[in-house]
């Protein structure tokens, strides 16, 4: 059977006009892959499984939830949509604009959005535009043009955004046949973790399938929901969740609360390590996607967490060809040697 979209999939359990036309890129019906390796290199017995959502259309998230907004947006006579952006939102607009026919524009901060994700907005089609100064300048100032005109904003502000994103927890709860035990992801502006929390909210009241316990975790160098107050200058690698004054933050912090969870925090180093980690099993994800994993070795090295026999997903948020500066400048340029078998056989048994 071909799959449509989660749209179709999950059209009843979502907050939208019934009788509006999908603007689907086949999204979400991401994997949830088993991560054994990885959970015993956190140093703990636990079944570990990520949610790889690095394999939405345009490779990351943001596609559940920008699927519900285009359509939304579409179905109400909008000709175009704006949005500000560290780079997921940007490519992910674009795209579904070009699917809607509507023109859309993005306004990012300048020489803070990593390649892989701007060369996709250019490719969609959008209108670039970059500002001096951060995420939340940008931010402001797309709210007041959608206030000023007639063009859709598609941020997480809009809440047919999340309407969109929470399917992930409804696929997460189908494929385990219900919630587990914790739920990790890296918090950025908020609306992903805002999103899970009603998705399994409210599929534990149709299915009775349980809540997990949500941690989420913000990059050290952005981490206004651990500190307390807003980051003016938010700097972290991980470009995904550099934002100082999260729009959804008041909710992010609820759901942690009532999950029985918690926000945290992790440093650029940690954050990159995780990365690693998830390489070494065959997922690559963009840095801010392993602040989830990064988190969860914080947690347990410092026994504020027992996850011994537990079920936990760690949420990977966008995939690693997203930023893939961040590999290329570790390494070296491979070697070059000659076409010739004995010269490779040297190199390949001897080093």
């Amino acid at each position: 059977m071909v799959y449509h979209g989660i749209i179709h999939r999950y059209k009843g359990l979502l907050d939208i006009p019934q009788n509006i036309k999908a603007i689907s890129l086949a999204e979400g019906n991401t994997p949830l892959i088993p991560a054994p390796a990885v959970a015993k290199a956190l140093g703990a017995s636990f079944d570990l499984f990520i949610k790889f959502e690095g394999l939405n259309p345009t490779g990351s998230f943001k596609d559940r939830g920008m699927t519900t907004a285009v359509s939304e947006a579409a179905h109400s006579g909008a000709k175009a949509v704006i949005c500000a952006s560290t780079g997921n939102t940007a490519a992910s607009a674009a795209a579904y604009a070009a699917r809607a026919d509507m023109r859309a524009v993005v306004i990012i901060p300048a020489g803070k959005v990593a390649a892989g994700k701007l060369a996709g907005a250019i490719a969609y089609g959008a209108d670039v535009i970059q500002i001096d100064g951060s995420f939340d300048d940008a931010l402001t100032l797309v709210i007041k043009l959608s206030e000023k005109h007639p063009i859709a904003l598609v941020n997480s502000l809009n809440p047919f955004r999340l309407q969109g994103q929470k399917t992930a927890a409804f696929e997460i709860c189908d494929a385990l046949g219900e919630a587990p035990d914790w739920l990790a992801l890296p918090v950025g502006n908020a609306g992903n973790i805002t999103s899970y929390w009603m998705g399994f909210t409210q599929y534990n009241t149709l299915k009775n399938t349980r809540l997990p316990q949500v941690l989420g975790v913000q990059a050290a160098g952005a981490a206004p929901l651990v500190l307390g107050y807003p980051i003016e200058k938010p700097e972290t690698v991980a470009t995904a969740i550099r934002i100082g004054k999260p729009a959804r933050g008041e909710e992010a912090l609820s759901a942690a609360q009532v999950s029985n969870g918690m926000i945290v925090s992790a440093t650029d180093e940690e954050i990159l390590a995780a990365q690693d980690l998830l390489a070494a099993s065959g997922i690559w994800v963009e840095p801010a996607s392993a602040a989830g994993i990064a988190g969860l070795k914080n947690k347990i090295n410092d026994g504020t967490i027992d996850l011994e026999g537990k079920q936990v997903v760690a949420v990977c948020t966008g995939h690693g060809l997203k930023d893939p500066d961040i590999i290329a400048a570790k390494f070296k340029q491979p070697k070059i040697l000659p076409p010739d078998l004995m010269t490779l056989e040297k190199e390949i048994l001897h080093g």
